[in-house]
């Protein structure tokens, strides 16, 4: 390993010759290398971040989920669903992000990197579990954190705060039972309490 890393511009010089044409954009921000890609060269550019020479991305320490309907106060006019992972080559002590957005916003799809990495596979189920974002070729993909009925993908900017439904334990029919949510739903304002005097001072 080496001790020090290349420089964050290095870098995404490095990653823009050996992507080509299948990275969207590489940029540095705030010290950081972010790779974007279409769709349908997802997962051959995260295999090309893996083996290539001076990339050598070993390691997935992060993948998750992003629902960009609220960005910017409902401004963004890009696809909804975006899937972020953050990359590490311990060999060469670098990191990169890479960025890619599901072309459709109805039934939003990506390749699953899971068997490039293996540590992709409950990060994936929790970014389909959260927002509905389907990894195809993922040889397991089914919920990881909600019940097994739970309906909708709590992470979505349109999920209802207090759920679809609400779950209790029945005594008569001596089991765990789904119903309507009866939460009413409200809004609360802090109570702020001034005092001319507080804490002793004029």
């Amino acid at each position: 390993m080496t001790d020090f890393a290349i420089s964050p511009d290095a870098l995404r010089q490095t990653i823009a010759e050996v992507l080509g044409d299948k990275a969207r954009s590489v940029q540095e921000r705030l010290g950081e290398v972010i790779v974007e890609v279409a769709a349908a060269d997802y997962h051959e550019a995260a295999r090309t971040l893996r083996d290539a020479r001076g990339c050598q991305f070993e390691q997935l320490i992060d993948l998750c989920g992003l629902d960009y309907s609220g960005y910017r106060e409902g401004a963004w006019e890009g696809a909804r669903y975006a899937v972020v992972c953050h990359l590490l080559s311990v060999s060469l002590n670098q990191r990169v992000r890479l960025k890619v957005f599901a072309p459709d916003d109805d039934l939003p799809v990506v390749a699953s990197v899971n068997d490039l990495w293996s540590a992709a596979n409950w990060f994936e189920r929790e970014a389909f579990d959260l927002f509905g974002i389907v990894f195809e070729g993922h040889e397991d993909l089914r919920r990881i954190l909600t019940d097994y009925g739970f309906i909708g993908h709590p992470f979505r900017k349109d999920f209802p705060t207090s759920g679809h439904v609400e779950m209790r334990y029945d005594p008569e029919q001596k089991r765990v039972i789904y119903q309507p949510v009866t939460i009413e739903p409200r809004e609360i304002t802090p109570r702020i309490i001034r005092e001319d005097n507080y804490g002793g001072l004029h």
